[in-house]
């Protein structure tokens, strides 16, 4: 048995993920415990991890990110990216690394395994010198050779002119992102730690294992990925049912006895406006022999207006119950989603509006497995139209099928599990 501590930034779409990986690895008898923001310490005592909230670190609730970050108020878009890197994950660093040392004074671990968004993952293992693993639920797409700068959900270069292209943005991606590394070397000050020779794009990651959501079949072609990344597939298999899962709806026997196409569409956890794509996506549908289930998010009222006919509505619904029923999804591109639609063998059309969403969208559109709206508030027409392309065209399932295959041929979190306990052996 050995001492793991295991870091989740407080947002469901990290600590579901992180928490399924330190299941696993609590059933195989692992002294587990997990570093998180309160409002997710039930999720990983309940699958028998001891959970460590934030106790320097100022917590928040993600529902309202604007009552202990201010500037996020009313953000969407690259503004919301940038205040979110400054004053959330980066101005929560040093706090966090604080706490993590105060646990490690408490109880010393053989391994931390950090979410690569807690930065203080980072800081308080260079601190200790701790052996060290980044455990990532969202998509790792690094710069490389041949690969568009991140951010701007680009297709990869074509020609002179896509190389040119490349070259231009590349470098006012690279001004953009100096400023935010600077602000990360005043970080590492903060938190008693001299400066490195990381940049933005590797900050984040372990340089000794870096286990990731994903497939390489995920990304645009490249020869030039780290060995020390290792992708495991989905993280959400691990089986043990959440204390606040959702329970099925009063409707659901509308799901099991439909006889015609379901349709999912969902906005997530964060952006959850009903206005950018779940209402233009029921008006788009409405006339169509569908039966569509929308996903509000916890964060979402009453829909205004009427429902149509063919749609059904629902804060969340699982998805254990209702992938194995649907025929599209319809999403913003949140990375766990995608993944589990994808392992589902589920095509795509995919409104990615803002954070790392258009580049999963981009990715989605450019491998075949769905269609990319290349925005975050689609108008119906749009989506009537990709929904018509995606069911009509059969390559698009066959994709959606062959990245499935290769999610799940990856071993998810028991493969997750087995890199890290390879990891404690060095």
């Amino acid at each position: 048995m050995a001492s793991i501590m295991m870091t989740a930034m407080p947002f469901a779409g990290h600590a579901r993920p992180i928490r399924a990986v330190a299941a696993e690895l609590v059933r195989r008898g692992h002294d587990v415990r997990v570093y998180t923001g309160r409002s997710y310490t039930h999720l990983f005592e309940e699958v028998g991890a001891r959970a460590v909230p934030w106790q320097a670190a100022p917590d928040f609730d993600e529902r309202n990110y604007a009552a202990t970050f201010p500037r996020m108020r009313d953000r969407k878009g690259f503004r919301q990216v940038l205040v979110n890197l400054e004053d959330l994950f980066l101005g929560t660093a040093p706090a966090q690394c604080t706490d993590l040392l105060a646990a490690h004074d408490h109880q010393p671990w053989e391994l931390l395994a950090g979410d690569p968004m807690s930065l203080g993952t980072r800081f308080a293992a260079e601190r200790l010198g701790s052996r060290w693993a980044s455990v990532s639920p969202i998509a790792l797409w690094l710069p490389g050779r041949g690969i568009p700068p991140t951010g701007l959900g680009l297709l990869p270069a074509r020609g002179v002119r896509g190389r040119a292209r490349d070259a231009v943005l590349g470098a006012v991606s690279g001004a953009g992102t100096a400023a935010l590394t600077r602000r990360y070397r005043r970080t590492r000050r903060a938190a008693g730690l001299t400066p490195d020779r990381e940049t933005f794009a590797t900050m984040w990651y372990s340089p000794e294992l870096v286990v990731a959501a994903g497939a390489p079949g995920l990304d645009y072609p490249r020869t030039d990925l780290p060995r020390h990344i290792r992708f495991v597939g989905d993280l959400t298999d691990d089986g043990a049912p959440a204390a606040d899962a959702p329970a099925l709806p009063d409707w659901w026997d509308d799901v099991v006895k439909a006889k015609v196409p379901v349709v999912h569409v969902t906005q997530g956890t964060a952006n959850v406006d009903p206005h950018d794509l779940i209402l233009p996506t029921l008006e788009a549908l409405a006339d169509q022999d569908v039966l569509v289930v929308a996903g509000l998010g916890h964060r979402t009222g009453p829909l205004p207006g009427p429902v149509p006919a063919n749609a059904r509505v629902a804060a969340m619904v699982p998805y254990p119950h209702l992938l194995p029923r649907t025929s599209v999804v319809v999403t913003n591109g949140g990375y766990g989603g995608v993944l589990q639609a994808l392992r589902h063998d589920i095509p795509l059309v995919v409104a990615g509006g803002d954070l790392d969403k258009p580049e999963v969208a981009a990715r989605i559109g450019w491998l075949g497995a769905g269609i990319d709206l290349r925005t975050g508030s689609p108008r119906p027409g749009a989506i009537a139209d990709a929904y018509r392309r995606v069911t009509t065209d059969p390559g698009y399932r066959a994709v959606a099928a062959r990245l499935g295959a290769e999610l799940r041929a990856l071993g998810g979190t028991r493969a997750a599990a087995d890199l890290l306990e390879a990891h404690l052996d060095g």
